[in-house]
């Protein structure tokens, strides 16, 4: 990166997280709003996962176009349109979506809403794709984690705020008794209608702004091979949209389809890894074994951490899981982003000068800090917040989990993988407090996982580390295919345990998939150390 000088930029970095705050607030606010639109659209869980589907995938495309883009036109676009012009015009297209999801949600065509959704996250994408390197290179490359975790930690701000904030626009309170078919189209509209503002409030924001020109002097790595990998797996990202109009016309149950989605993607990266082991010349990035097991494992992690809340709202529904209303989910929805801001509130403590004996008390103090946050921001809403001291037990096992990981990316991604494990597989085999807890406390297992698996798989990439972290960005696609997994399990799956829902049958999901990063975690391990690579030292604190 390069900058026209070496001052220091607080102002324009404190300007250029605001763009993490909307990401957050806005993913967190799905898990309300997946609810409303199953209830007043009648859908099947599988056909409300798709909200999730398109936005993620929104940023799954909008990085794929610029990447092959990129590579047809031999330029880098976004480093010639400029990372500041990349944000204001990502706000503006943004704004233009949540815009369009008026007449949509007016309309009453849940594909309308889809669309607008897709806007929204096609902004987003390159809001991310421009503002990360962005973020780093506002100082010293040495201190570029410190700047990620301080955007990270306002990203988890505004996951936090956001279910709370939804719900109050929505049903006049965080917890007031309200099915969600009752909520009032004005109340829908009134929301996007001050998103839409609040999006280019900012982007004006960022154009009156007198930020510092910020360039990339990399070259684009050709790597013609990976190019048909990729043209797969948008196929199979496309097969999940087409699933509903392909059972209908094969009579062929639309699960197929969807699962055949995710057992394409996995299998191209699987093949791809082998081709790229017999002949590494032309797969740039993807010749490194463990950039490929780190894809999958973005995919799973993002996949694994969205999938649990958006399917939460309709577990919470069930007998078995307390019969809560639309209104009544918000503050578990706020507590599930909550955890993951209180875990990564706490692998911030590793990247800052401080000696061993004030990390270790700030490890202790930093993560019952922020779940005090995350109870007050309820409570301010008006949730009656005592059902919700008990977590602090799980926030307690968080603590022990950073003392015996030790900011060792192995050690504190096996750890957290197989603490994920533990968490669903309880939560399968109770129902009620203990087993909602114990789903929730799936985000403070997913908290620390993106910085681990980030570091362990551009480790020893090179010159195509750039390229490789692009790779990793658009792995972001799991968020969009998981969640919908999950959903088509949970409409189909018959009672099997002590006549277990299908919802609550469906959370075997996420337990494959805190079994693969437990595993990615220590293929990753024996992959570097082939190459060389002191694992011990690579920095695990960085943020998403």
């Amino acid at each position: 990166m390069e900058q026209k000088n070496t001052k220091s930029y607080g102002t324009a970095l404190y300007t250029i997280i605001t763009v993490f705050f909307f990401w957050g607030f806005l993913a967190a606010s799905n898990g309300i709003f997946i609810p409303f639109c199953k209830a007043h659209f009648n859908l099947t869980q599988f056909e409300s996962q798709l909200i999730d589907f398109t936005f993620y995938g929104g940023y799954f495309i909008g990085s794929l176009g610029l990447y092959f883009a990129s590579q047809i036109t031999k330029v880098d676009i976004l480093n010639k349109l400029g990372y500041k012009n990349g944000i204001i015009y990502g706000l503006i297209l943004s704004a233009a979506g949540a815009l369009l999801m008026v007449p949509a949600v007016n309309s009453g065509s849940f594909g309308f809403i889809l669309g607008a959704f897709f806007v929204i996250a096609l902004g987003f994408s390159l809001q991310q794709t421009a503002a990360n390197p962005f973020v780093i290179a506002l100082g010293t490359p040495e201190t570029g984690s410190n700047r990620l975790n301080l955007a990270g930690g306002v990203n988890n701000f505004g996951t936090l705020l956001g279910p709370v904030i939804v719900s109050i626009v929505l049903f006049g309170s965080a917890s007031k008794l309200i099915p969600a078919i009752d909520v009032k189209i004005t109340a829908i509209n009134n929301l996007y209608f001050i998103l839409a503002g609040l999006y280019v409030a900012v982007a004006i924001f960022f154009w009156i702004s007198k930020l510092p020109k910020v360039t990339s002097d990399e070259k684009i790595e050709a790597s013609h091979k990976t190019n048909f990998p990729l043209f797969i797996i948008f196929i199979a990202f496309c097969l999940v949209l087409a699933a509903g109009p392909l059972s209908d016309y094969t009579h062929i149950a639309k699960a197929y389809f969807v699962y055949a989605s995710l057992a394409i993607i996995l299998i191209t990266l699987i093949l791809s890894l082998t081709s790229a082991g017999k002949s590494k010349e032309g797969w740039g990035a993807m010749q490194y074994p463990q950039l490929i097991y780190g894809m999958i494992a973005i995919f799973t992690y993002v996949g694994v951490e969205v999938t649990i809340q958006s399917n939460m709202g309709s577990l919470l529904k069930t007998p078995e899981f307390g019969n809560f209303t639309a209104a009544e989910i918000a503050p578990y929805i706020s507590l599930y982003w909550g955890s993951l801001m209180i875990g990564r509130w706490t692998g911030a403590i590793g990247v800052f000068d401080l000696s061993k004996l004030t990390k270790n008390i700030l490890t202790v103090i930093v993560p019952f800090f922020a779940f005090g946050v995350v109870l007050l921001v309820n409570y301010l809403s008006g949730t009656n917040v005592s059902n919700l001291y008990i977590y602090a037990l799980c926030v307690a096992i968080l603590v022990i989990g950073f003392f015996v990981g030790q900011q060792k990316p192995v050690r504190t991604l096996t750890i957290f993988g197989l603490l994920g494990v533990i968490a669903m597989i309880t939560g399968l085999l109770t129902t009620g407090r203990i087993g909602l807890f114990a789903f929730i406390s799936g985000g403070l297992c997913c908290s620390i996982m993106w910085p681990s698996i980030f570091a362990l798989a551009i480790a020893g990439l090179g010159k195509y580390t750039s390229q490789g972290s692009a790779f990793l960005i658009m792995m972001i696609l799991g968020g969009s295919i998981i969640p919908p997994v999950q959903g088509i399990l949970a409409d189909t799956a018959q009672s099997t345990f002590s006549g277990m829902s299908g919802i609550h049958f469906s959370y075997i999901i996420p337990v494959f998939g805190f079994a693969y990063l437990a595993f990615f975690a220590w293929k990753a391990g024996v992959e570097l150390k082939k190459q060389g690579i002191d694992i011990d030292h690579i920095d695990a604190s960085r943020g998403h």
